[in-house]
């Protein structure tokens, strides 16, 4: 019985789409997709002309007038050490070798990587600091670059995390939960405030290989998923190898009116569809159908760079020129940020030193000092920094003791989740502040912890929406990016 009704119902569906239903339904669903094409047209032209933003996102948001119009979020994937970094100790070098006290430790949870070890040494530093700027921000020689833009820099020294191990620590930052599923930053925002630009997408990620340590921790797609929002939330990823986006460009012998054409019959067959079903994921799908088809004209200038100025290019360094580094993607990022793009995230692999960390980080600081510190000076040139925000860091922090022997000129250490270091600039942040304290150990917390729901809420404040207004029902409950936690830090944000 079962197997007759399931043939039936096939033999239903096959019937309403077959030829001779389809050229009687076809007529208006083709007039209709053409009657929305040149109504989103006249938006678009509407919207541009008045300075409006484009009305897709959810009515009510953003909450209160927006800091920021966009962000550029430099996620620095592997775990960046903020002792050599950002957050000097100078009395370790007098504690080399010694046995990392119980009482700093206090029982905290090890990794895999050192729960083995019968002790666990103290590694200094070997990186000279210095004060920078009116500020005196203290930054590593690592950064010579970066150092000259502290007086724009909003430090925090002391992020805390819940995640000890790289894929939930990574997963737990970009979707406020560990377990993977969850919609991430990007897709939450595009959700909430929807797109200024018509032919990109609202949430665009980047990707780079670091030179410090070319085989580190993959990333995942589902980083930028967007979860169980609708599915035209989800970051867009162009590829840092090849075609920045797959299937762009029309294969030979396919002129742009065929591809219109084809794009106008699968509407037809995807209307009929959806008239059936009422499955609003079909309603998606045309949408980014039509999507693809605009990026076909937006994207090749997009990712073009002959118009940019030398003066510009010789600003982000001589990896510029190489597609798909972190110097191109900061180039790439700010391009977007120009064209109203919403969301971009940039992930740059590399930062996972659990040895060999003196020359790994070099490597790391290499590809990212001259071109992070040439994307604020550039947005600022511009008159953008006022109303784009960057935000630079990575899952969690390094420990003070190193993983495996400790030499004059080597080290490396362990996953740390209980203090870190971000970096904010731009819109509405204060500038030249260095908030937070660690212990002499860079091991524990001294003074204003900010939780990663803090940091996750502070961002959506920035933009108008306050983090527990945004919401969305699945199985059931009302999710949010910050689940139930998060509060905005008030006091990282100019009055």
């Amino acid at each position: 019985m079962n197997f007759n009704m399931n043939s039936i119902q096939t033999n239903q569906l096959q019937d309403r789409l077959n030829r001779r239903l389809f050229m009687r339904g076809g007529a208006q669903v083709v007039g209709t997709a053409a009657l929305a094409s040149l109504m989103s047209n006249d938006l678009k032209a509407d919207i541009q002309g008045a300075g409006l933003k484009d009305p897709i996102g959810l009515p009510g948001f953003p909450n209160h007038p927006p800091k920021a119009k966009r962000i550029i979020y430099l996620f620095q994937s592997g775990a960046p050490s903020q002792m050599d970094l950002f957050d000097p100790k100078p009395l370790m070098k007098d504690r080399k070798g010694e046995d990392l006290p119980a009482s700093i430790r206090q029982g905290q949870r090890l990794t895999t990587m050192t729960s083995g070890q019968k002790t666990f040494p103290v590694a200094p530093s070997i990186f000279d600091f210095k004060q920078h700027g009116k500020c005196g921000m203290w930054m590593s020689d690592l950064m010579p670059h970066m150092s000259t833009v502290t007086d724009k820099l909003c430090m925090v020294r002391s992020m805390v995390t819940e995640a000890i191990n790289h894929d939930p620590a990574i997963t737990f930052c970009q979707t406020g939960s560990q377990l993977a599923g969850r919609p991430s930053i990007g897709s939450w925002v595009s959700y909430g405030l929807g797109s200024e630009n018509l032919d990109l997408p609202a949430y665009v990620v980047l990707t780079s290989f670091g030179s410090g340590r070319k085989d580190d921790q993959p990333l995942y797609d589902r980083l930028w998923s967007a979860g169980f929002l609708p599915s035209k939330h989800q970051g867009v990823k162009f590829r840092n190898q090849g075609d920045a986006v797959l299937y762009l460009s029309n294969p030979p012998g396919v002129s742009s009116d065929i591809r219109r054409a084809t794009l106008d019959r699968l509407a037809v067959l995807n209307g009929e569809h959806f008239h059936e079903t009422q499955d609003p994921e079909i309603q998606m799908r045309i949408a980014q159908y039509e999507l693809a088809f605009r990026m076909q004209s937006s994207v090749p200038d997009l990712l073009d760079f002959a118009s940019e100025p030398q003066h510009v290019l010789d600003l982000y360094g001589p990896d510029v020129k190489r597609p798909g580094s972190y110097a191109a993607n900061c180039l790439l990022a700010r391009r977007l940020a120009e064209r109203d793009v919403r969301f971009i995230q940039l992930f740059h692999m590399g930062w996972d030193h659990h040895g060999g960390l003196p020359a790994a980080i070099r490597g790391q600081c290499t590809d990212t000092d001259q071109a992070t510190a040439a994307l604020i000076k550039d947005l600022e040139q511009r008159g953008m920094l006022d109303d784009t925000l960057i935000v630079w860091g990575g899952e969690f922090g390094r420990t003070i003791y190193s993983q495996g022997e400790i030499t004059a000129t080597n080290y490396g250490r362990d996953h740390h989740p209980r203090c870190f270091t971000i970096l904010m600039a731009g819109a509405g942040v204060k500038r030249g502040l260095t908030f937070g304290e660690t212990d002499d150990y860079c091991y524990n917390i001294t003074r204003d912890p900010v939780h990663v729901h803090d940091l996750n809420a502070t961002i959506m404040h920035l933009l108008g929406v306050h983090h527990e207004r945004l919401t969305y029902k699945y199985q059931g409950r009302d999710f949010r990016l910050t689940d139930i936690h998060g509060v905005v830090r008030h006091e990282l944000l100019e009055g």
